[in-house]
């Protein structure tokens, strides 16, 4: 099969990217920390982490446990809110208009994505393609998710953007090869220093062009 090298290619996580919930999630999974483990910060640990990584790693051999957070986070996924970062559909919008293959690559599970499609009916009509974590054996941070993304599109990484703002996002983002933008929006800028190419506090200023310069520059 050829491989498109050409046309640009981009992949956008989901929670704290596209849609403006990670604080939300931050919360819960603090209060979970708290509650099971008797830990603080719990939600920044698991930050990019699948429901599956999260049980494996820290609530392994506990399956009352993991069904009671179970439980407590499908009420919580139906009942949060969903807005959109800042500029972000216009982004996609003018990505779409250019002929750019659009992706979301996400740990979220099919059944949160029911939620996502639930409070924003149109969704997924904005995108070629919905990636969840059900079709890729390792998770962020191993970069399996983001080389499907390349694959199904026969994209190369110097032509293919990941935006993403979680630490292990942005990891998978680097190792796949891709051109990474991190967005500043559940960690400071400061924080993300030297773990992106790029760095955007939201969408509002970008563009297609913004790309094909950032693309030009890596080649």
């Amino acid at each position: 099969m050829e491989t498109n090298t050409h046309a640009l290619t981009v992949l956008f996580d989901l929670d704290g990217v596209i849609l403006d919930t990670e604080t939300q999630y931050t919360r819960f999974w603090d209060e979970q920390g708290i509650r099971h483990l008797g830990v603080a910060g719990y939600g920044h640990r698991i930050k990019g982490q699948t429901l599956a990584q999260i049980y494996a790693r820290d609530f392994a051999g506990k399956p009352d446990i993991q069904a009671e957070i179970s439980c407590s986070l499908q009420r919580f996924e139906h009942e949060m809110s969903y807005e959109y970062i800042p500029g972000v559909q216009a982004f996609i919008a003018d990505l779409r208009a250019h002929g750019v293959s659009i992706a979301v690559v996400t740990s979220s599970d099919e059944a949160k994505m029911e939620q996502v499609y639930r409070a924003h009916p149109g969704f997924a009509q904005q995108f070629d393609r919905i990636l969840t974590a059900g079709m890729f054996t390792r998770s962020k941070p191993a970069p399996d998710c983001f080389l499907l993304g390349m694959e199904l599109f026969n994209a190369t990484p110097e032509q293919t953007f990941v935006f993403e703002d979680s630490f292990h996002g942005l990891q998978a983002g680097r190792d796949s090869g891709a051109i990474v933008v991190g967005l500043a929006t559940t960690h400071t800028r400061e924080v993300l220093d030297g773990k992106a190419h790029y760095l955007i506090d939201d969408f509002s200023r970008m563009t297609h062009v913004q790309l094909l310069a950032w693309s030009l520059l890596r080649n």
